[in-house]
């Protein structure tokens, strides 16, 4: 059985590329922060595609409207997930539990970054999560609200499918391979920089990307 985790500040681990590690000794809380990622990327997909129908076969909102206001939607998700890796995610742990919570939540991530059963939010977080964000979207924007949320969810799952092939897959020789570079430097660099996966265009923008002379070798071995 593998030992239970230590509280330590994600800049001093050393990194393991294999393996994994047990978060909880109940089975059953253990199970639920394992999740395959096809998982969430299916039911969000599937969400989005059921609301864009609903808008549309009631008549909601307009057909040129909703390709607008799914692309805000999508581009909204990229900056909600900034933020949140950034200030929530890596938020300045000061004592024992604030420094177990992180670990447990993020940390064993940077940890184990090829860990494929920790590549996704559990479920069960990630609905409760965004049944709130849906109920501001429809409280703000009414029907709008709904396709502002199928945009959301979209690129949440759009997220998640980037995020699992960077850290399960090796690098494709084109233009994709930039979101490999670029998410190496958070976990193989420096953890208080490039905190955007799907979207780096944040990162740049709050000036998060670390010197280019500090990133010209980033040690990434198996």
């Amino acid at each position: 059985m593998p030992e239970p985790l230590t509280n330590t500040d994600m800049k001093d681990f050393k990194i393991n590329n294999k393996g994994s590690k047990r978060l909880f000794k109940n089975p059953l809380l253990e199970s639920l922060t394992r999740t395959y990622f096809l998982v969430p990327v299916c039911f969000y997909y599937l969400i989005s595609v059921a609301l864009i129908i609903y808008t549309l076969w009631f008549s909601l909102v307009s057909f040129i409207s909703i390709i607008g206001i799914f692309i805000l939607g999508a581009l909204l998700f990229t900056l909600v997930e900034y933020l949140i890796h950034r200030y929530i995610f890596h938020f300045d742990a000061k004592t024992e539990k604030e420094e177990k919570l992180q670990y447990n939540i993020h940390g064993v991530h940077h940890e184990f970054p090829r860990d494929k059963d920790r590549l996704v939010m559990p479920p069960v977080l990630s609905v409760i999560i965004a049944f709130l964000f849906f109920l501001v979207f429809i409280t703000i924007f009414a029907s709008k609200g709904m396709v502002l949320f199928a945009g959301f969810s979209a690129g949440y799952s759009n997220y998640l499918l980037i995020h699992y092939f960077v850290h399960a897959r090796k690098p494709p020789a084109n233009f994709l391979k930039f979101f490999w570079t670029h998410h190496s430097l958070h976990h193989y660099h420096s953890v208080d920089t490039a905190f955007s996966v799907s979207f780096p265009f944040w990162d740049y923008l709050y000036g998060n990307m670390p010197s280019k002379d500090k990133t010209k070798h980033i040690d990434k071995k198996d």
